[in-house]
């Protein structure tokens, strides 16, 4: 007995030794990747619809979960509200769950108070802040209140529209807001939206504090670094959705301790030669690549640089320039998604355009509607 006794004391001490190192590897990792883990997908079709808001420049995405629920982010150009309310019909959408403003440009917001005031929006979700205004326009004593992030409230008065300010835009998408009766939020990186059957967004960025004109002089736009960008899972299928993030928000993104990588990219800044840096794509692996762009735009986006970069990853190519509205749908198996366009262009998608004007902070860059009529010659389909 007292030999069993012995025996059964060494083999204890012998089990504890090995389940604290096991403890510390699943509290290390086991949990952390528990935590991250995206919901089971119900098997349920997921729509990604990267609406063709051009000709000359926007982004606008939809999404549509397996349970119905519908997200938007961003609305296009000023007047190219129509555009994604047109798509709504197409799809059946008659209110929207989730309506997600990446950062203040007119590219991007412009449609945004004809969408939200012709739509119920439950939730909307912007980064917060102001504009940012060229210093020749900024006064100085206005200079430290232009800086601060303005958070919209539901109960708060909305300045009137200026019919010849050049954020004439945000004025309206801050009075739409107001009035829609939406619950606001600020964008807070590592928040996850459950957006239906399995289907979950999480916020990856801005992170604060937010990116500042002295961190732009290498190249890159202010209001575009510290744009939203979002992850969209679903079952084995996932989406990086980067609206206009520049290097620096990648880079910024690469010091976090979160998953990018991803089936689908939304190349960021429809393609700009200051985004997509080439570690940021080592990271993200993407099978797919989607820019999002109008084929009138003076800024040379796509980037020759930016595509060449794409094809040395072996991904495919899809550009809303030459193809139109690009549909990708899944029902979160692996390699399980399908990707159709509105029109099949017989140009080259692996060529990219050449800018007339430099969309960098330093060059004075200034995304308020100047863009200009279309280049001489060009047609649109």
């Amino acid at each position: 007995m007292s030999r069993a006794t012995k025996g059964c004391g060494c083999a204890g001490v012998v089990l504890v030794l090995l389940m604290i190192p096991a403890g510390y590897v699943g509290w290390k990792y086991v949990v952390p990747w528990w935590k991250t883990k995206p919901p089971t997908p119900s098997g349920k079709e997921l729509q990604v619809h990267i609406l063709d808001v051009g000709p000359v420049e926007g982004d606008s995405i939809l999404i549509i979960s397996p349970t119905g629920k519908s997200v938007l982010i961003d609305a296009g150009d000023t007047n190219k509200g129509k555009v994604v309310l047109e798509a709504f019909k197409r799809y059946n959408v008659q209110e929207l769950d989730f309506f997600i403003a990446t950062h203040p440009h007119p590219d991007h917001i412009g449609g945004a108070d004809e969408v939200i005031k012709a739509t119920k929006v439950l939730r909307i979700i912007d980064n917060g802040a102001d504009p940012d205004l060229p210093e020749s326009l900024v006064k100085p004593n206005a200079k430290a209140a232009q800086n601060k992030s303005t958070q919209i409230k539901k109960t708060a008065t909305a300045p009137a529209a200026k019919p010849n300010s050049i954020t004439k835009f945000y004025d309206e998408y801050k009075e739409a807001v107001t009035r829609s009766g939406a619950s606001y939020e600020k964008a807070q990186a590592g928040t996850k939206y459950d957006i239906g059957g399995g289907a979950q967004l999480t916020v990856l960025a801005p992170t604060e504090p937010f990116f500042t004109k002295d961190q732009m002089k290498t190249g890159g736009n202010l209001p575009n670094a510290n744009s939203i960008v979002l992850r969209l899972d679903y079952g084995d299928f996932s989406a990086l959705l980067t609206g206009d993030a520049e290097e620096q928000t990648e880079h910024r993104m690469l010091t976090k301790d979160v998953n990018l990588r991803a089936t689908i990219l939304k190349v960021s800044h429809h393609g700009s030669k200051y985004a997509t840096a080439q570690d940021f794509l080592d990271r993200v692996k993407p099978e797919v690549a989607v820019v999002s762009c109008g084929e009138w735009n003076r800024y040379g986006h796509p980037s020759q640089v930016v595509l060449d970069r794409l094809k040395a990853a072996n991904a495919k190519l899809f550009r809303t320039d030459l193809q139109g509205e690009i549909t990708i749908t899944t029902r979160g198996k692996e390699n399980d998604y399908v990707i159709k366009t509105a029109k099949e262009d017989p140009v080259d998608v692996w060529a990219g355009r050449t800018g007339q004007k430099d969309d960098a902070t330093r060059s004075g860059f200034v995304a308020y509607g100047d863009f200009g009529p279309p280049p001489k010659g060009v047609n649109r389909k």
